[in-house]
């Protein structure tokens, strides 16, 4: 790679004048006379071979042969040799040649000084020299054309002839060129088409390429060239880069190409005059994507300001170890649901509280107390003291199923509303196509991380100009993993098309990710009391009732054991003990049948259903009972025990759920048939 590095340098610019060698004025001129010296050097050089040559063979026919014929050869293959070059530079260097060697010729034969000779060389020679040196200047000349260098003739092979290369800047391992094309007859997008072609030409990746088209000008653009892959290392995971920081602070989760931190904002800055942001996270099978969020995730929760409410249908695979730092988790199914049903509540709720506080957006004052009287919510303008706001991640792992269920509506109103009130969308999926999400949804989603994919599903992870600029995951499908393209707010957009790679999560991170949910359980944000509030006012137990990860305990499954002697003997007194089964002696035998025990239920006939009330109240304690169990979000077919065991069938309980809902016990989801339990409370 060492060696394809220094050829592309070489090919798109000509400095031979290397470093400075001092400071002072003499130093600086001798300098910049450095790169014009070689074709004086040339000349002078002829004419003292022409002088020795002449001592030794002067007046000598069979020398005169002999050097005629190597002047005619080496003529010739001056201009054999120049054949990939420009024609100009080919004919310019055959005569250069050409004329040096006729004069050389008649100088050893005839003498330095005979004849015309002397004048021909003091005329003749310093015409040759500043030729050359004219060339030389004309190359270097940043507005002018690129006349006569590898650099042209490369441009050439790939179609792009007229095209001028201008001022060129070497860093290590990045090399990157003004482009000024022809006007009237090229285009940025002519040189995002030979991208490949270009590439091929240097022998390089089509990824180690890239235009950057100038947004002021359809004819002008940056090209950049990054010869040596330096992501093909390997970096593993070793903790967080900003732990106790602050969620505005930039998440840095992985390196470029050219080895500078790859960089994610979430929240706004108004300052910076940047937007906050929702991050969609895409990859193919095998590409590295889990690693990816978990880089992204393990960022957020080393944060102070922040929670995070997550949904994982893969139960938690990835993301258990971290588990202790979410505010809220869930597997997906009705869990999700009512997620997605509280978010949408919340967000509203912190929205008008940030206006309440004089906050056109979330910003890391909000997060804390509010002493300052300039984001008081009291009419006299006095400190209000309210507590603050954290900012809050809403993460929908494996998103498609959750899309799938939930349907468009829900993410896209939620990812249009949710960055005024300081909360991120994260959607994490495989392949975000139309059939997996609308293009609303997606177009609500403005920030990506994209990984290696199929070729075909290349314009549903980033955007068309990203494409053209010489982005392409698809050429890394599942074999580079890791390696992706992250285009966001914050970023400049000559990054957009460079790739990047984040670190690797090993079995060796899970003990690092361990310490930091802990500390995150000990030292993150606590959730506030106006989002807190929102969610349990409208999910109830599914919010209030959530699993609390304690990280001084380890997670266990649950287990069967026997109940010995002692422990039966608690669970017939104290808490564990029914009121209505007080006084009954538990080792005594059971009774007998009596009259009355093959009664039917509410005392009608056998088979008979209950009276209309009786089901009514039977139904509301079935709801009382999911309700209870934090199950927010049912249908009809949540109530198949049920049916099967009251003996209704699921008609009969679609029109139950409607007269709940106009009781107001039920509200309609963005699904349709599934229904959002009202807590108790609020719809008393």
């Amino acid at each position: 790679m060492a060696g394809r590095k220094n050829t592309t340098i070489d090919v798109l610019d000509h400095d031979p004048g290397g470093g400075s060698t001092g400071g002072t004025i003499t130093a600086y001129l001798l300098h910049r006379a450095k790169p014009h010296l070689p074709p004086w050097l040339g000349v002078a050089g002829t004419g003292l071979a022409g002088a020795l040559g002449n001592l030794r063979w002067a007046d000598s026919a069979a020398a005169g042969a002999g050097l005629t014929l190597a002047s005619v050869a080496l003529t010739g293959a001056t201009w054999w040799i120049g054949r990939n070059t420009t024609q100009q530079r080919r004919l310019h260097s055959a005569i250069t040649v050409a004329a040096g060697s006729a004069w050389l010729t008649g100088a050893c034969l005839a003498g330095p000084t005979a004849g015309p000779l002397d004048d021909l060389f003091l005329m003749g020679g310093p015409v040759v020299a500043l030729s050359w040196n004219v060339r030389m200047v004309m190359r270097r000349n940043g507005d002018g054309p690129a006349a006569g260098g590898g650099d042209k003739g490369l441009l050439e092979k790939v179609g792009l002839a007229r095209a001028v290369i201008g001022a060129t800047k070497v860093e290590p391992n990045r090399v990157t060129a003004k482009v000024a094309l022809e006007p009237g007859e090229q285009t940025t997008e002519d040189v995002s088409k030979v991208l490949p072609r270009l590439a091929s030409a240097l022998d390089l990746p089509t990824t180690a390429l890239r235009f950057q088209p100038d947004p002021d000008s359809a004819r002008r653009g940056e090209l950049v060239i990054v010869p040596e892959d330096m992501l093909g290392e390997v970096v593993e995971y070793d903790g967080p880069s900003n732990l106790g920081g602050s969620i505005a602070d930039p998440l840095v989760i992985g390196r470029y190409d050219d080895g500078s931190p790859l960089l994610l904002w979430l929240p706004g800055d108004p300052e910076q005059g940047r937007n906050a942001t929702h991050l969609l996270i895409a990859g193919g099978t095998g590409s590295g994507k889990g690693d990816g969020a978990l880089n992204v995730l393990t960022e957020i929760v080393s944060r102070t300001d922040v929670n995070v409410w997550l949904s994982d249908p893969k139960s938690f695979q990835d993301f258990r170890p971290l588990l202790p730092a979410f505010d809220w988790a869930e597997e997906g199914g009705a869990g999700t649901e009512a997620m997605v049903e509280a978010l949408q509540a919340v967000i509203p709720a912190r929205t008008r509280w940030l206006g309440a506080h004089r906050y056109r957006q979330w910003t890391v004052q909000a997060a804390g107390r509010q002493t300052d009287p300039a984001h008081s919510c009291r009419p006299d303008g006095s400190a209000c003291g309210c507590e603050g706001m954290a900012f809050l991640v809403a993460w929908f792992e494996e998103a498609a199923n959750t899309l799938r269920a939930l349907g468009d509506d829900a993410f896209t109103g939620i990812a249009q509303e949710a960055r005024a009130a300081g909360v991120s969308l994260v959607v994490s999926l495989q392949r975000p196509s139309y059939d997996q999400m609308s293009t609303s949804t997606r177009a609500s989603l403005p920030s990506v991380l994209a990984f290696g994919c199929d070729p075909r599903d290349e314009g549903f992870a980033l955007p068309e100009s990203v494409l053209d600029a010489g982005a392409h995951p698809g050429a890394w499908g599942n074999r580079r993993p890791g390696y992706c393209y992250l285009v966001s707010a914050g970023i400049p957009e000559d990054r957009y098309p460079a790739p990047g790679r984040t670190r690797r999560f090993t079995t060796r991170s899970m003990d690092v990710m361990e310490q930091l949910a802990d500390w995150a359980a000990a030292h993150g944000a606590p959730m506030d009391p106006i989002t807190a509030k929102a969610a349990a006012a409208t999910v109830g137990n599914a919010y209030t009732h959530r699993t609390q990860h304690d990280p001084s305990t380890p997670a266990a499954a649950p287990q069967l054991h026997l109940v010995d002697a002692e422990e039966d003997e608690e669970m017939t007194e104290g808490m564990w003990l029914d009121a209505e089964d007080d006084g009954i002696d538990p080792d005594a035998d059971l009774p007998g049948d009596e009259p009355g025990d093959d009664a039917p239920l509410f005392g009608i006939e056998k088979g008979h259903k209950p009276s209309p009330e009786e089901a009514r109240i039977l139904f509301e304690e079935a709801l009382e009972e999911f309700e209870e169990q934090g199950r927010m979000i049912v249908g009809p077919k949540d109530f198949a025990d049920w049916c099967e065991a009251n003996g209704y069938s699921r008609p009969w309980v679609s029109a139950r759920l409607k007269d709940a809902a106009l009781d107001g016990r039920l509200e309609p989801t963005n699904e349709t048939g599934r229904w959002r339990i009202v807590p108790a409370l609020a719809a008393a």
